[in-house]
């Protein structure tokens, strides 16, 4: 077995972009720990209680930030925040973690 077999696929010295799935609301310690995480090839999927985030203006979310859909109807936010980020299906969820190797869950 040659070297190169032995030691893995090259994945290269650039970091892979994530997909940071984060269901914490702002006010739980966790947030901005993982806001502070998402670079900028990044991209945050707000789900569950993460969603109210959408209407906090002391929150500043990254450019790739889609929300879920069920979450934001559930808390009555969806008609609140289709313009300023892109709401996913749960089928758009499962297209977002097919095009993401790495994935975090927040």
């Amino acid at each position: 077995m040659s070297n190169a077999a032995m030691s893995g696929p090259d994945t290269g010295s650039e970091a892979q972009p994530t997909l940071h799935l984060l269901n914490k609301a702002p006010s739980h310690p966790r947030f901005p720990v993982c806001l502070g995480s998402v670079g900028p090839e990044d991209h945050l999927l707000l789900i569950e209680n993460a969603v109210v985030a959408l209407t906090d203006n002391s929150v500043t979310l990254p450019p790739r930030t889609s929300a879920m859909m069920p979450d934001c109807q559930a808390r009555g936010l969806a008609d609140l925040v289709g313009s300023t980020v892109d709401l996913v299906t749960p089928a758009g969820m499962v297209a977002l973690t097919d095009r993401f190797q790495r994935i975090i869950s927040w």
